[in-house]
């Protein structure tokens, strides 16, 4: 039977608001406006990609929810489950900003949150019927953000997915780990009522070490020295602790500077494991949504049931190609990521 959608996603998204030119916000004129939602940035990455798309959150209803709505929209996601909340005008109930400076040589990006009584932050069980959503979809996603961010949308995330799992959904998770938002120990408590219902577990060396306690053997300090096959033993541990999962999918990132990094990706798919070329010396333009843009690619390539190698080339190929774009959105198209892994070069398309 036919589903409406392909994937539907379900997060906090905030307005996410960046300095220009490198500059320090409390340097800026003016900040320029798009949209932080590691779920949101997954949907509107795998419609531009071609499949059916729809995004599932909480607003307030002000300027803020209707850019988001509007522009997620635009980008052909299905926004009409977004409910929105009367906004009452003194922040009682809001939506959350997102500030970044992007940053330059030996000065790293910076990202800071303002999400404090975000609306989604206070969902309750009243507000989705998460039975009636789900059955109308081939794939959920969801994020570690979103069970990090209140006790509420954690207790959401896992009974959505439960749902999703009970209708015989495919689910994945990206780990997603934010140190701002709470401490490792109440992440992996959390987790242990989440990964039982996850078929796809996606995120970077820091997020497995924190989330579910597994670290890979000979990783640099700060993560930054990275061996691909140090990370088949992660995956393995993984399908162990969870026989439930088929997949496993993780970005691989040594960073030179704030804007030259190498990149390459790896995946654990049902028991074997393949690894994407490696980009090196990728100049960066904004490095915000990479992982979002490999978890997009991965599901969309699971979903077309392409080869495993060919999901993890593409993957690695579409998140490099993420670097290149202002924003958390992939504005690259599937035959440009396609051309990046075919190893074809930079010169100008006439």
């Amino acid at each position: 039977m036919d589903k409406k959608y392909d994937v539907m996603g379900f997060g906090e998204a905030m307005v996410r608001m960046s300095s220009p030119e490198h500059l320090r916000l409390e340097q800026s004129s003016h900040l320029n406006l798009a949209i932080a939602a590691a779920e949101l940035n997954c949907c509107v990455n795998i419609a531009r990609l071609g499949l059916k798309t729809a995004y599932v959150t909480k607003l307030a209803d002000t300027w803020s929810g209707k850019y988001i709505v509007n522009h997620g929209r635009a980008h052909g996601v299905d926004m009409s489950n977004v409910l929105l909340e009367p906004y009452d005008g003194c922040g009682k109930t809001r939506n959350g900003l997102c500030f970044i400076e992007v940053g330059i040589g030996p000065r790293a990006s910076r990202q800071i949150y303002d999400r404090g009584h975000s609306a989604v932050s206070k969902v309750s069980p009243e507000d989705f019927d998460w039975a009636n959503l789900l059955a109308h979809t081939r794939w959920y996603h969801t994020t570690g953000i979103t069970t990090a961010i209140s006790e509420n949308a954690a207790e959401q995330a896992v009974v959505s997915l439960k749902t999703a799992k009970q209708l015989g959904v495919v689910t994945s998770f990206d780990l997603n780990f934010r140190s701002t938002l709470w401490t490792s120990e109440k992440a992996r408590e959390t987790m242990a009522k989440v990964m039982p219902y996850v078929d796809v577990v996606i995120g970077n060396e820091e997020d497995f070490d924190q989330m579910l306690g597994i670290k890979a053997e000979g990783v640099g300090e700060g993560y930054s020295k990275i061996d691909p096959e140090s990370y088949r033993a992660v995956a393995e541990k993984v399908v162990r602790a969870y026989p439930n999962v088929i997949a496993v999918g993780t970005t691989l990132r040594e960073v030179k500077t704030a804007l030259l990094n190498d990149w390459r990706t790896v995946m654990m798919f049902k028991g074997s494991y393949y690894v994407s070329r490696k980009y090196e010396n990728i100049e960066i333009f904004d490095r915000t949504g990479g992982g979002d843009s490999f978890a997009s690619a991965m599901i969309y390539g699971i979903l077309e049931n392409q080869e495993p190698q060919y999901i993890v080339d593409f993957s690695a190929a579409y998140s490099a190609l993420c670097h290149t774009f202002m924003g958390d959105w992939n504005w690259a198209y599937k035959e440009e990521a396609e051309g990046v892994m075919r190893g074809e070069s930079a010169r100008v398309k006439r």
